[in-house]
């Protein structure tokens, strides 16, 4: 019998290997009953040409329907694409991190370099440090930031290293300066950064800390996981500045601000409680 071939997000091709899909459900904490249940039905669907993302809605889909908080990890990496198309949002969502943290932050900012104004996505501080931000942002899964990207930081960081900047009422130079992405880095990008010190952090990298780690172990779950919102009502509260579920909960009153009301703010606010007590 000839292996049924599937579409990659790059466009190309390769043969269904059902290993990777055990993998990817195991990964996010799916039972073994959950991967088998799965497994067996999207086998049963499968079709020559069919695309990862096909397979990914499927899987999803059964997860959900079945075993809801496992959907909720598995659907996080497509929620931080939801918050395109642009890259603002993102922005917003890194920022949020930060303040997590016990940083105050700015998004958008102008800065003067030694030489030449530069552009900052994120300007973070407390206390004992300073830290500025670019937050990389691509809404395809095969796009990386590559050394071009780590070689413009870099010098940016040069630019602006030696300048006294005023935030929180303390005149300092910057501590660090961080690239993070919602995707991955090239090899040379991630050699170059080590090299030159630069704080990097993608999807899957460092090992330890890198963004997926960050968002399960502090639960910040973005809201675009959520089913119970419809892709209008998210737009609106991302554009309110809630990025994550517990926004939701710490502030339910801004669901009446976007028309969420009675029963389906009842809806919406058990959810978000669900997926940040599954993030525990």
């Amino acid at each position: 019998m000839t292996p049924i071939s599937i579409t990659k997000s790059d466009g190309t091709r390769q043969a269904f290997q059902p290993e990777k899909l055990v993998n990817s459900l195991r990964k996010v904490g799916a039972s073994n009953q959950a991967i088998a249940e799965v497994v067996k039905q999207v086998e049963s669907v499968m079709k020559d040409g069919m695309t990862t993302t096909d397979i990914y809605r499927q899987a999803f889909d059964l997860l959900k329907k079945h075993h809801h908080p496992t959907a909720v990890k598995y659907s996080v990496r497509r929620a931080i694409m939801e918050f395109g198309p642009d890259g603002f949002p993102f922005e917003r969502f890194v920022a949020r991190i930060f303040r997590l943290w016990g940083y105050e932050t700015l998004t958008d900012q102008t800065v003067m370099g030694t030489c030449i104004p530069h552009e900052i996505d994120v300007i973070a501080w407390k206390k004992d440090k300073l830290v500025f931000v670019e937050a990389k942002y691509h809404n395809e899964f095969n796009m990386k930031s590559d050394s071009k990207v780590a070689l413009y930081i870099q010098a940016r960081r040069e630019d602006v290293s030696g300048i006294m900047y005023d935030y929180g009422g303390i005149k300092r130079k910057i501590d660090e300066f961080w690239l993070i992405t919602n995707t991955k880095f090239s090899d040379q990008a991630i050699k170059y950064g080590e090299c030159e010190g630069l704080k990097l952090v993608g999807w899957n990298y460092p090992a330890k800390g890198n963004l997926h780690d960050i968002i399960e172990q502090n639960g910040l779950h973005p809201i675009t996981t959520m089913a119970s919102l419809s892709r209008d009502q998210k737009r609106d509260l991302i554009g309110r500045g809630v990025m994550v579920c517990i926004d939701i909960i710490g502030n339910p009153a801004v669901l009446d601000q976007v028309g969420v009301r009675g029963d389906a703010k009842e809806r919406v606010l058990t959810e978000a409680q669900m997926i940040i007590e599954q993030a525990k």
